[in-house]
């Protein structure tokens, strides 16, 4: 009976998409094989208290995700994966950006439904190249991600090349045709568009306390991202591990532009990530730098650093301020106290620190704190709790980073269920 379901539920989703056809073989060769299922429900509770005339937004909402991936034609070497996703809110107390007027504040969870991925695998050996929409996190998150952390995800269309032919070497490369933002099916904020991106990345492991990662990323209209990024977890005794990253990266000119007006780009970024895992016990202090442009500098030189495909939520603190860099650049000095085990879960406090690179602006602090465990009973069951407060400092009412002088308060409640056969 799980067959049949599970055959069904492919056929249903794959011919819908066009992905296959559904007819079967006049020699025999079923059309699909090793069929598997997988999904999520994700309901959660998000509240933003911001202080400005907006009333507050209290938005719960709900992820379901679908997917069916099964070998084709009795092959070992082609596959496929379809992937559904539904967002749907339990009311309307928050504005998710969908058109609807609402005054509260923004909780960027639109009401939609969407094909999150759908894609065909050619795998040889230790190779394997995928043409389709596509989930893509690459590293760390920062400059390319599926920004999961809303409910409907960011996803690329276009052609990945993944190889791991040579023994602890990772080679990516990627050209991408088009980007599906969280908010590409409707409402005023349409981001879903056509582009011509190459994401290159290279990782390799030289040992558990050094991995050597170089890495290129192309975006049309909005310059070339290069870096170079040393990370490791190096244990130093019994129930003690070190980790650290040491960062580095330049933006430069596009170099795929769709206007044919070259912009003149140069700025920098790096990173630098202490931290220490003592028994469960979680330390961390870290300070990324993104350059920024003066008030005063009258060129026409591009020199914000930016990130417009990362997980952005992921770093600069969870109130969200800094999805977007400020004008005068970014820094973010801050500290991470935590536990982990693996019957306690985990629980953290981070504080930050912001200012800018240039004009000598203090943005503001922040505060965050999130606890997540494995609830206990039920497979594939989590739950978390999580909260940001932002306070603005007062002299950035005046100027390009007005917005950040507003003080922001965000709670989460979340469960996720993941279920497979």
């Amino acid at each position: 009976m799980k067959n049949m379901i599970r055959m069904s539920l492919a056929t249903a989703m794959m011919a819908s998409l066009g992905t296959v056809s559904v007819q079967a073989a006049d020699d025999g060769i079923a059309i699909f094989d090793n069929i598997k299922v997988k999904g999520e429900l994700r309901p959660r509770y998000e509240m933003v208290d911001e202080d400005n005339p907006k009333p507050n937004a209290n938005a719960l909402t709900n992820r379901l995700v679908l997917g069916v991936g099964a070998g084709l034609f009795g092959t070992d070497w082609l596959s496929t994966y379809v992937e559904m996703t539904d967002v749907h809110a339990a009311n309307e107390n928050y504005d998710g950006l969908d058109g609807k007027g609402n005054a509260n504040s923004v909780v960027a969870d639109p009401e939609q439904t969407r094909v999150t991925q759908s894609y065909l695998d050619l795998t040889y050996k230790k190779t394997k190249l995928r043409y389709g929409r596509q989930m893509m996190n690459i590293d760390n998150l920062r400059f390319v991600g599926a920004v999961a952390w809303r409910q409907m995800p960011q996803t690329y269309n276009g052609t990945t090349l993944m190889d791991n032919t040579v023994e602890n070497l990772n080679l990516f490369a990627s050209y991408v045709t088009q980007v599906n933002t969280i908010f590409a099916d409707g409402g005023p904020k349409v981001d879903g568009y056509s582009t011509e991106n190459v994401f290159l990345n290279a990782k390799y492991k030289v040992a558990d306390a050094l991995t050597v990662t170089g890495y290129g990323y192309m975006l049309e209209d909005k310059g070339d991202t290069f870096g170079l990024a040393l990370t490791g977890k190096p244990k130093i005794g019994d129930g003690m591990t070190l980790n650290y990253r040491a960062e580095y990266a330049t933006l430069g000119d596009a170099s795929f532009e769709s206007t044919g007006v070259s912009t003149d780009i140069d700025a920098d970024y790096y990173n630098l990530e202490l931290g220490v895992n003592v028994s469960g016990i979680l330390a961390g202090l870290n300070y990324e730098y993104q350059s920024g442009k003066s008030n005063s500098d009258t060129s026409g030189t591009t020199k914000t650093f930016s990130t417009p495909l990362g997980t952005n939520h992921k770093f600069n603190g969870w109130a969200d301020k800094f999805l977007a860099t400020p004008t005068q650049g970014l820094i973010d000095a801050n500290v991470m106290l935590g536990y982990k085990s693996k019957s306690f879960g985990v629980a953290k406090v981070i504080y930050h620190s912001f200012t800018s690179d240039e004009d000598s602006v203090d943005y503001g602090t922040e505060f965050d704190l999130l606890y997540k465990r494995a609830i206990p009973g039920v497979k594939g069951l989590t739950g978390m709790l999580k909260y940001a407060s932002y306070s603005g400092d007062d002299s950035v009412a005046q100027g390009n980073s007005a917005a950040l002088a507003t003080d922001t308060e965000k709670f989460w409640a979340m469960l996720s269920y993941k279920f497979s056969n």
